[in-house]
């Protein structure tokens, strides 16, 4: 049903191939429109996107361990690192 397009990349120019099986997974996600950028340009900009979020030091109230937050911690509120946020999450599930 699906072949696989050349496409050419809106930020640098470049021609890509927007596969058969990327894009039976669009269609499964419901996406109308078609890549733009080509995966080189669309992982640049996930990455500036990410390091442009600023990250607190913060200790877990858990395990005592220094980490960082993508929040600004108050006192009034507990901290926990990835590890004992998520030891948490299994146990409300």
């Amino acid at each position: 049903m699906f072949e696989d397009k050349t496409l050419v990349c809106k930020e640098c120019g470049k021609e890509f191939v927007f596969t058969a099986g990327e894009q039976e997974f669009y269609a499964e996600k419901g996406f109308q429109n078609e890549p733009q950028r080509c995966k080189e340009c669309r992982d640049a900009r996930k990455a500036a996107a990410k390091s442009a979020r600023v990250m607190y030091d913060a200790v877990c109230a858990a395990c005592g361990a220094e980490c960082k937050v993508p929040f600004k911690p108050t006192e009034d509120r507990p901290v926990y690192c990835s590890e004992c946020f998520a030891k948490m999450k299994e146990q409300e599930a």
